[in-house]
């Protein structure tokens, strides 16, 4: 009889689904460039224990990709059996004319999600970031448009909101050690730009977006709190709160120091006092640091495999400064 009474309470339960509530990702994820890196970035992640732990996987979609939904279908369905959470970065296509990204038209975003909408996500919450570093001119169209990029991430985050997919809107990430110049503006003025244009534009958002890198030179101690190191997000997130009043969380969606022989012997400690001092900041959701796979190219010397699926120095150290901290914690 009590099994027949708890079969038929069970039948009347929800049916409950993985929120933010019932997952507690690891705050230590990766960045990849394509869908079918997505194995090789769980094999990075899993520990020696092989405990089942939710990662995030930061990954740009870009316009082409929207041709390519079976290997979409397959990304997907790894993220949901090795429990990793997608962090999409919208993107459109390089103009090799115009040497820049194309800014992206309404019909591009509507297309993006429609593209989107179809898959099975692993969590309730599907992280979405709009567009990259629009203080570099390359990356908006060859234009430093604060205002154009404001509108733009004002209709990306409403049409987000009205799929009723729960959606969740990161903004592009600002480079923190950009000057002033033909090809790049300052971070906090551009950002002060877009909210002179729009007050609201940071209400639409739902979560931050940083890449705090160790500057400059991608090789600074992590010791450093000025804007360009890896705690320039604590910069961004005050900046916020003093136009927002709102405490936002962050994801650090790139961050990592460049293998030099000047920083190689360094990386392990680096990596780890990061995980000790840096990354554990309260208000950080997660961080995926750049890059799985960048060999061959000009990220090479920020890869974690080569260019022949190899460990790279850094695949090493961070693996070591990961046991230490798991140690030590």
């Amino acid at each position: 009889m009590k099994r027949i009474f708890v079969s038929t309470l069970l039948a009347f339960l929800p049916i409950l689904t993985l929120t933010a509530s019932t997952v507690q990702a690891s705050e230590f994820g990766m960045h990849i460039l394509h869908p079918q890196e997505i194995s090789q970035a769980k094999t990075f992640l899993t520990d020696e224990t092989n405990q089942a732990n939710w990662h995030y996987i930061t990954i740009p979609l870009t316009l082409d990709d929207l041709d390519r939904t079976a290997q979409w279908q397959e990304f997907f369905r790894i993220a949901r059996k090795e429990q990793l959470i997608p962090l999409i970065r919208l993107a459109t296509r390089f103009d090799t004319k115009l040497g820049a990204w194309q800014i992206p038209t309404h019909k591009d975003i509507v297309d993006l999600f429609t593209f989107l909408n179809q898959f099975e996500w692993p969590t309730d919450e599907r992280y979405v970031i709009a567009f990259n570093e629009v203080n570099h001119a390359p990356e908006w169209g060859n234009q430093l448009d604060p205002a154009s990029y404001a509108r733009v991430l004002k209709f990306t985050a409403s049409w987000a909101h009205t799929e009723n997919k729960n959606y969740q809107v990161l903004p592009a990430a600002m480079d923190l050690a950009a000057p002033n110049g033909a090809q790049t503006r300052e971070a906090f003025d551009y950002l002060a730009q877009m909210y002179a244009t729009d007050p609201e534009i940071f209400d639409y958002l739902d979560v931050w977006n940083s890449h705090s890198y160790p500057n400059p030179g991608f090789s600074s101690s992590p010791t450093r709190s000025t804007q360009n190191s890896v705690r320039g997000f604590i910069h961004e997130l005050a900046w916020l709160k003093s136009k927002t009043g709102r405490d936002f969380e962050t994801f650090i969606t790139e961050t990592g120091w460049i293998n030099t022989p000047q920083t190689s012997r360094w990386l392990t400690d680096y990596y780890l006092y990061s995980l000790q001092h840096v990354w554990s900041h309260p208000q950080v959701k997660g961080v995926t640091p750049f890059l799985l796979k960048g060999d061959p190219g000009p990220f090479s010397e920020f890869g974690f495999l080569d260019y022949a699926d190899q460990p790279t120095a850094q695949y090493d150290a961070v693996k070591e400064a990961l046991r230490l901290f798991k140690e030590k914690s």
